[in-house]
């Protein structure tokens, strides 16, 4: 998705990257053209340069992300003192997260009220296209409180609180015929330093079983989004040195073979005092 620079569009419009220039489509969103069968005529082109790349799926139908890094796993649950569960290697798990909290590249990410542990999930993303296919993947940022994160699970369900601010997506949407999410380099960045370095062939359950698991018992829609689930090293509770993201942080997700995934960390809503109760045990990221 995007729009002219300097337009105040919101939803933009679906376009074609063409080298160095974008053909705009005759759909009115990712979803749209992703049901019309990923065909779509053709109007104007723009200047890539003269574009401002927009969120790929700004309300998608639901966000799942899943579970599937076992590097990722095992480092956190071994900080709390726990072994992978069995079941784990048998079923892509995922929890639901926010459709309405959806931010695209260069969106200022709203500091969570009530956290002091703000932190990055570096993430790839599949975008369903017709017939409940992917229709193409993207990078995935999966914005975690982990202070808010941590209180919840000790009731045993969530994540919740701790998601439902923002997931950031994009810059674009590739799709299966030129990247079929088998392989890529996998960085995280913050304010220029590299934080996190994975590889996406990492994932232990592929993105077929996580679209079958998606799929049972109900029915995938054009735009719904599939997370990956955080790579190994992918976040700052996985590396345990309390380098939490700070309000002007830039955080960069770059995936080999999509592009750079870019926000910026915006305010405090608040001063914020002592966070009650948070304890000091790790929780587990997405």
């Amino acid at each position: 998705m995007f729009r002219p620079r300097g337009s105040d569009m919101i939803r933009g419009w679906p376009g074609r990257i063409d080298g160095d220039r974008v053909v705009q489509l005759a759909a009115q969103t990712l979803q749209s053209y992703f049901t019309g069968g990923g065909r779509a005529r053709e109007h104007a082109e723009f200047r890539l340069d003269d574009v401002e790349l927009l969120v790929p799926v700004l309300k998608p139908p639901s966000v799942r992300d899943f579970y599937a890094f076992e590097q990722h796993v095992k480092t956190a649950r071994a900080r709390r003192g726990l072994e992978v569960p069995e079941a784990w290697y048998r079923i892509p798990v995922f929890y639901f997260s926010n459709p309405n909290a959806i931010y695209g590249p260069e969106a200022e990410i709203p500091y969570p009220d009530g956290s002091d542990e703000l932190d990055y999930e570096l993430e790839v993303a599949a975008v369903i296209g017709a017939d409940g296919a992917i229709g193409g993947f993207t990078v995935m940022n999966d914005w975690s409180a982990r202070d808010l994160q941590r209180e919840e699970m000790k009731v045993g369900l969530g994540p919740a609180k701790g998601k439902d601010f923002a997931t950031s997506l994009g810059p674009i949407v590739i799709t299966p015929d030129e990247f079929d999410g088998s392989s890529a380099t996998m960085i995280a960045r913050v304010n220029g330093e590299e934080r996190s370095r994975g590889e996406l062939a990492d994932m232990r359950h592929s993105w077929d079983a996580i679209v079958a698991q998606a799929a049972r018992n109900t029915e995938l829609l054009a735009g719904d989004v599939l997370g990956s689930g955080t790579v190994g090293t992918g976040c700052i509770l996985e590396h345990g040195d309390g380098r939490w993201l700070q309000p002007g942080d830039l955080v960069e997700l770059e995936v080999e073979g999509i592009g750079t995934l870019r926000n910026t960390v915006g305010p405090r809503p608040f001063a914020n005092p002592q966070v009650a109760s948070t304890g000091s045990d790790p929780v587990e990221c997405g």
